[in-house]
C-alpha cells in the first residue's frame, strides 16, 4: 500500500512520529527500535523524539502540538510511561493528541467512537487491534463466544471488551481483584490477558480448547540469564500449553503484531490524508451564504452568519497555534515569526483593487475587494486572502492590541508629538518589514525642523525604544473572516493624503506565503487610481520589494454620470438611464485605467452592478474600458450575492495574473525632488504644468541638503477630483498644481508636497474622527 501511494503521489511517504521522555527502561527501548524497524521495512518515514527526563508537562505538550500541526507527519504515539522527574497527567498528555494521528487510539474521540460501536471510523488501539487480528489467525469464530478480559486498562483492556462485544461475542471483564478469577477463566472460550502480573494464570483454570492471548510482558528473577531475568507474560505457559487450542508466546506472539498494527494504522492515516489533499490547497470550510429579500443591512447579515473559531481558521491557512494570539473567538494577531518559518516558500499571486475618483455615493473598492476574495475561494477553490486597512472609527484596542494614536499622543512626550508626527507613526507601522525595521524609522521621524540647525528627530528625544515597545503588538496583523469564511488580515490606516493610504507591508508579506504560488493576496489602493494607486506602486511597492500581478479598476455606472456632469446644471438623478451623460463620464474611466496601466500590468475592470443599471449603460462602460486598454471587463454583483457575484471577475482575475507582464515605476527616485512632483502631476492628474510656492522651494533645497532628496513623494490633494479643485469632476484641463508646502515623514520614506487646496486642519480633524 505504501508503494501504490508513491505511485499515485510521487515522492510521498506516510509519516510516523514516537516521542519519548527519555527512559532507562529496556523495554520501552525495545519496543521503539522495534517500531523504528518495522516502519523502515515497508517504507514509512519514522521519526524518534527524545525529550530528556527533565521535560515538564508543558514542554511534552508542546511537543505534541508541534506534530499535531505538521502537515507530513500521519502518526503519533506517545510511548509510555514518560519517565520524567516532574509530574506528567497522562489524560492530558493523551488528550492532546490529534485525533486524525493517533494511531495508538488513546484519545478520547478514538475510544469515544469504539466504545459506541463505530470500528470504521476511529483508529483501534494497536495490541487489542493485533489480538484481534490473533484470533482471527485462528479461525474460530467469535460470534456467540464466551470470552474473558483480565485487565481493565484504557490501553489494552477496557478497548479489547470493546472489540470482543462489537463482534458478537459474550464479554466478562475481570481483574486482579476478582473473587471467582478461576471460575470466570474457566468458562472462557477465547482468553485475553493483559493484567501485568506474572504467570497469573494456571494451566487448569483454562477451558478445554480455549482460545488464549497473553498481552503481558512480566521480569521475574532467572540466576541462568546473563540479566539475572526472563519475560513472562500473564498465563504459566508451560501449563497452559496442554489445555489451550491457541495460545501465544510471550515473547514473541503479541508484540510483533501490536507493531504490525502501529504500521496499518499509520498508514491508514496517510491514505486518508492523501486522499483529502491537494497540492497546495488549503483544507478550508467555508460558510454558505443564504440570500434574503430584501436586502438585509450589513450587521443584520454580520450577525447571521456562523463565525469560525480563529484558530480553525488560523490552522486551515496554515498558520501554528504558536503564532496566532486569540483576541476573543473570531480574531487574532499574528505573530512576525511567521515570515521565517516562510520564507523559503514562493508569493502567490498580488492583486490590488484601485477605482476611479470616488464620488460622494462612494465606488464600492472594498466590498470589490472582499466579493473577489470570497469568489476567488470560496467558489474557485484556490487560496484567497484580502488584505485591507482597518476601519478609521473601529475599536483600536480590539483589532491592534493598542490605541495606537492617542494614547502615543496623549502618554508620550506631550508636548513634542503632534497630529503629525502621529500620522507618520501609523504611516511607519505600515511600511514596516519588521521589528527591527521598526525601530529604526520610528527613530528617523523628524518632531521639529529648526532653520538653522539639523532636524530634531524621535532618536534624539530619547523615545524611540519606548514607542517601539508600545506598537510591539499593533505590528502584528489581525486575522479575520468574511462572512463565507474566507480570511482576511485586518492591519494598519495611514491616511490618503499626508500619508500613502495602503494597508500593511507586512500582512502582504505574510498572506503571499500563504495562499502559496497558485494563490491570491486581494488588497486595497485608497481613493482613485491617480491617487492611492500611484502611492501603492511607488511607496509601498518600493518599501515592500512586491511587485503586482494585476490591477482590477472598480467603477459605478451612476459614478461615471456624475463625472459626467458639467458644474452648476441641474442634472437628472443619477439612477436614470442617461447614455449621453454616461458616455462623457467614461472619459474620466478611460483616463484612470490609462493610469493604472502606467506600471506595465494588466487591468481588469469590475463594474459594481447595482439593479437600476440597465443593459445598454453597463455595455457601454465595459466596451469603452476595453477601448482604453483594459484586458476584460466584468459586471459584479457580489454585494448582493457575496462571492458568487464576482465569480466571473475572479475568472477573469485569474487568466489575467497569466498573461505576460513586467513591472515598472512611474519614476526614478535619482530624479530631483520638483521633477518628481512633476511627472506624478503630468502623467496621473493630466496638469499641464505644476508651481512651488518659494515655501515649497525652500524645503526642497533644505531636504536635499539632508539627504532625503531621494525619497518617492507623497502629493497630498483632494480625492475627489483629478484636479486641485474639488468641484471639478471629469477630466480637468489645462490647470496647474500649486504646491504650498513639503513635509518630511523620514521615518514613513516620503517627502509629502500639500497642493494649495488641502488644509491641514482638514486633515487633522478627520485624523481625530
Amino acid at each position: 500500500e505504501v508503494g501504490e501511494m508513491r505511485i499515485g503521489c510521487p515522492g510521498f511517504r506516510p509519516c510516523l512520529v514516537v516521542l519519548q521522555v527519555k527512559l532507562n527502561r529496556c523495554d520501552s527501548n525495545l519496543y521503539i527500535s522495534m517500531k523504528l524497524k518495522a516502519a523502515a521495512e515497508i517504507g514509512i518515514c519514522a521519526n524518534h523524539i527524545r525529550l530528556p527526563k527533565t521535560a515538564t508537562e508543558e514542554e511534552v505538550l508542546r511537543g505534541i502540538l508541534a506534530v499535531n500541526e505538521d502537515s507530513a507527519v500521519h502518526g503519533l504515539i506517545v510511548q509510555l510511561p514518560l519517565d520524567s522527574i516532574h509530574r506528567i497527567n497522562i489524560q492530558r498528555v493523551t488528550q492532546c493528541i490529534a485525533p486524525e494521528k493517533d494511531v495508538d487510539g488513546l484519545n478520547s474521540v478514538n475510544a469515544g467512537k469504539l466504545a459506541r460501536g463505530d470500528l470504521t471510523g476511529c483508529f483501534i488501539p494497536c495490541t487489542p487491534s493485533g489480538c484481534m487480528e490473533l484470533i482471527a489467525q485462528t479461525g474460530v469464530n467469535i460470534a456467540g463466544k464466551n470470552a474473558v478480559v483480565i485487565g481493565r486498562s484504557k490501553i489494552v483492556g477496557a478497548p479489547m471488551h470493546d472489540l470482543l462485544l462489537w463482534n458478537h461475542a459474550t464479554v466478562t471483564t475481570c481483574h486482579t481483584m476478582t473473587p471467582d478469577l478461576p471460575a470466570q477463566v474457566s468458562r472462557a472460550d477465547i482468553l485475553v490477558a493483559c493484567a501485568g502480573k506474572a504467570e497469573l494464570v494456571k494451566g487448569e483454570w483454562l477451558k478445554k480448547g480455549a482460545v488464549v492471548i497473553d498481552c503481558g510482558i512480566n521480569h521475574i528473577p532467572d540466576r541462568s540469564r546473563p540479566s539475572g531475568a526472563r519475560v513472562v507474560g500473564d498465563v504459566d505457559f508451560p501449563s497452559a500449553l496442554t489445555r489451550a487450542a491457541f495460545i501465544t508466546p510471550v515473547p514473541g506472539g503479541v508484540g510483533p503484531m501490536t507493531v504490525a498494527m502501529l504500521m496499518e494504522n499509520t498508514v491508514k492515516s496517510a491514505k486518508k490524508f492523501l486522499k483529502a489533499f491537494q497540492p497546495g490547497k488549503w483544507p478550508i470550510v467555508y460558510t454558505k451564504i443564504n440570500r434574503q429579500h430584501p436586502q438585509p443591512s450589513d450587521g443584520e447579515i454580520s450577525q447571521s452568519c456562523a463565525v469560525k473559531p480563529i484558530s480553525s481558521l488560523s490552522s486551515e491557512v496554515g498558520l501554528l497555534s504558536s503564532e496566532v494570539e486569540a483576541y476573543g473567538k473570531s480574531r487574532g494577531k499574528v505573530q512576525l515569526d511567521v515570515l521565517k518559518r516562510t520564507e523559503a516558500l514562493p508569493n502567490g499571486k498580488y492583486v490590488v483593487v484601485t477605482g476611479i475618483t470616488p464620488t460622494l455615493m462612494g465606488e464600492g473598492k472594498t466590498t470589490t475587494a472582499l466579493g473577489l476574495a470570497q469568489a476567488l475561494g470560496a467558489h474557485l477553490n484556490m487560496n484567497a486572502f484580502a488584505c485591507l486597512r482597518q476601519p478609521t472609527h473601529c475599536n483600536t484596542v480590539n483589532v491592534t492590541g493598542k490605541d495606537m494614536f492617542l494614547f502615543i499622543i496623549h502618554r508620550i512626550c506631550l508636548d513634542r508629538l503632534n497630529l503629525l508626527v502621529a500620522s507618520e507613526i501609523m504611516a511607519v507601522l505600515s511600511l514596516s518589514s519588521s521589528l527591527e525595521d521598526l525601530q529604526q524609522r520610528l527613530s528617523k521621524i523628524i518632531v521639529a525642523q529648526p532653520q538653522s540647525r539639523e532636524p530634531v528627530t524621535v532618536k534624539d528625544l530619547g523615545v524611540a525604544g519606548m514607542l517601539n515597545m508600545i506598537l510591539k503588538d499593533a505590528i502584528k496583523p489581525c486575522l479575520m473572516q468574511t462572512v463565507e469564511g474566507t480570511p482576511v488580515f485586518l492591519h494598519t490606516n495611514p491616511l490618503c493624503d499626508i500619508a500613502h493610504g495602503n494597508s500593511s507591508i507586512l500582512s502582504d508579506k505574510i498572506a503571499l506565503k500563504l495562499v502559496g504560488p497558485d494563490g491570491f493576496v486581494v488588497t486595497e489602493a485608497g481613493w482613485g487610481a491617480d491617487i492611492g494607486l500611484e502611492k501603492f506602486f511607488n511607496i509601498k511597492c518600493r518599501s515592500s520589494g512586491l511587485q503586482p500581478d494585476v490591477v482590477v479598476m472598480v467603477v459605478t455606472v451612476r459614478g461615471l454620470k456624475m463625472h459626467g456632469r458639467v458644474p452648476s446644471v441641474t442634472l437628472p438623478w443619477p439612477y436614470l438611464q442617461n447614455l449621453q451623460l454616461l458616455e462623457v463620464g467614461c472619459s474620466h474611466l478611460r483616463k484612470q485605467i490609462e493610469n493604472s496601466r502606467a506600471y506595465g500590468l494588466p487591468v481588469v475592470l469590475a463594474v459594481n452592478t447595482f439593479s437600476s443599471d440597465t443593459g445598454a449603460e453597463l455595455d457601454m462602460v465595459c466596451q469603452q474600458a476595453r477601448l482604453a486598454g483594459a484586458l476584460d471587463a466584468v459586471c459584479c454583483t457580489h454585494w448582493s450575492d457575496g462571492g458568487a457575484g464576482a465569480v466571473a471577475l475572479g475568472m477573469a482575475v485569474q487568466s489575467a495574473a497569466e498573461t505576460p507582464h513586467s513591472f515598472n515605476f512611474l519614476y526614478s527616485l535619482e530624479i530631483p525632488v520638483q521633477e518628481k512632483i512633476t511627472v506624478i502631476a503630468q502623467k496621473m492628474y493630466g496638469a499641464k504644468d505644476v508651481v512651488l510656492s518659494t515655501k515649497a522651494m525652500e524645503k526642497v533645497t533644505l531636504f536635499t541638503g539632508q539627504g532625503l532628496g531621494n525619497l518617492p513623494v507623497c502629493i497630498a490633494k483632494t480625492p475627489l477630483s483629478l484636479s486641485q479643485d474639488p468641484e471639478v469632476m471629469g477630466i480637468p484641463r489645462d490647470f496647474i498644481l500649486s504646491v504650498e508646502d513639503i513635509l518630511a515623514n523620514a521615518g514613513a520614506g516620503f517627502l509629502c508636497p500639500l497642493v494649495h487646496s488641502v488644509s491641514l486642519m482638514c486633515v487633522f480633524d478627520t485624523f481625530l474622527g
